[in-house]
């Protein structure tokens, strides 16, 4: 159960890192709860009958990408979760909500808290402001915002921020919020005509965080709406919380006064982990999970996976394969591990799937790619490419010259050579390079 849990978290996470193409479908599967899981299917159940055969109609598209996360052929099923029944008679007692019924009304999850958050000189600027802002809701940092790149920590952090106002306080009214929730939502209430309800349930709360705010640049109506969200919410002594992946000062097509707003409070970077932090957080997954790992075999995990979210995949995977076989995760499990993966990467995969990946990765046309033209949003994915190919599939010179049309392999050469001084001066680069390396290991 606690496998189907993980295998659910994950999926959903990976629809997170790409919500401009699956914030609808995000939304509705966050509803679900897992019940069942075998290796071609997922049975998945919702609340009611309406839900149900609308996400039917999604069957195709959540198929899709169920199969493109695993890397093979992946069916769904959806069944209608029975509710208990209310009694009749009146309870003896009042009832008294636990604290994962109000984690589950607030949009919180509680496997996220202070205490299971890695600290090091990559965060603990954001982990300090953070309990600042706990510990002065409304008063410290108003509004507070995190940013940086895919699994660094914000949502982690600032949900940690809720769950603990939350134990200190039941009768806060905090709400957590994807952005493109907050435009659902919004949408919705002007289609139903319910926006006094839409403002009432925003505007009145002790805590909104809104996670991935970038999202809401470029929409008019719901840049306005925020807007004056944003302003009764301050102005009542309430505090707002953002995660962003850039600081507000680079988000495009944001609002001016919307800009100003954000800036504000204070605009907090946490950078990708470093070595020693990627090891904490393994061991803290392990230890969460009940799985016996030797420190020595977790260090070689952090060292080959730059990706925390990764981590734990990775983890869950190690784990299944020793399941009955050892009683712990050692460094000869982790060696045979990742030789295993590399050699079945080189082995299996084709020039095709790394030029795929790569064009997904950073939202481009292979025939672009393969084009001539040379703007900068094509001339790093094209010679990152090149890398990777050399690299990863040991192919000649000559031959990625003539897959990818170039004149000839001194390009090529050229090329690689680039990418590989970047790796070295670029964290930024390097977290991509190695996010693209590990998509291919998981798609061989």
């Amino acid at each position: 159960m606690q496998f189907l849990s993980s295998f659910w978290v994950q999926f959903l996470e990976s629809l997170v890192k790409n919500k401009e193409k699956h914030s609808l479908l995000y939304s509705l599967l966050n509803q679900l709860k897992p019940l069942e899981l075998s290796e071609d299917k997922i049975v998945l159940g919702c609340q009611n009958q309406v839900l149900r055969l609308y996400l039917e109609k999604k069957l195709y598209e959540i198929e899709s990408a169920l199969s493109s996360h695993i890397g093979k052929k992946f069916k769904a099923e959806f069944t209608i979760i029975q509710s208990k029944k209310k009694p009749k008679a009146a309870p003896l007692f009042n009832f008294q909500p636990t604290l994962g019924d109000l984690f589950y009304k607030t949009g919180l999850h509680a496997k996220y808290s202070f205490d299971n958050f890695a600290v090091s000189s990559t965060n603990q600027v954001a982990y300090a402001a953070a309990q600042a802002v706990t510990n002065g809701l409304g008063h410290t940092y108003n509004p507070l915002v995190l940013y940086g790149g895919v699994g660094v920590g914000k949502t982690h952090l600032a949900q940690a921020i809720g769950r603990n106002t939350l134990e200190r306080d039941q009768n806060k009214k905090i709400f957590f919020c994807p952005s493109d929730q907050f435009t659902n939502e919004l949408i919705e209430s002007i289609r139903e005509k319910s926006t006094p309800g839409f403002r009432r349930k925003y505007r009145r709360l002790s805590l909104l965080i809104v996670d991935d705010a970038q999202f809401i640049a470029g929409k008019e109506k719901v840049q306005e709406e925020f807007f004056h969200t944003f302003n009764s919410l301050i102005s009542a002594g309430g505090q707002v919380i953002l995660t962003t992946d850039r600081p507000p000062s680079e988000i495009k097509n944001l609002e001016d006064r919307l800009r100003s707003r954000f800036l504000g409070g204070l605009t907090v970077d946490i950078q990708p982990p470093d070595f020693e932090l990627r090891s904490a957080i393994l061991l803290i997954k392990a230890r969460e999970k009940n799985i016996e790992i030797d420190i020595e075999a977790a260090k070689i995990i952090a060292e080959n996976i730059s990706d925390s979210r990764a981590l734990e995949g990775t983890l869950l995977t190690l784990y299944s394969k020793i399941l009955g076989k050892k009683e712990r995760i050692d460094l000869e499990s982790v060696d045979q591990f990742f030789s295993k993966r590399q050699e079945a990467v080189i082995k299996k995969l084709v020039p095709q799937d790394v030029l795929k990946i790569i064009c997904s990765f950073y939202n481009i046309r292979q025939s672009h790619l393969k084009g001539n033209s040379r703007t900068s949003n094509l001339v790093l994915p094209r010679q990152i490419a090149m890398f990777i190919l050399r690299n990863q599939l040991k192919m000649k010179l000559e031959e990625i010259a003539y897959f990818l049309n170039r004149k000839d392999h001194t390009t090529v050469m050229h090329a690689t050579e680039k990418v590989s001084r970047l790796l070295i001066k670029d964290p930024l680069i390097k977290r991509e390079v190695d996010q693209i390396i590990q998509s291919l290991s998981l798609s061989a």
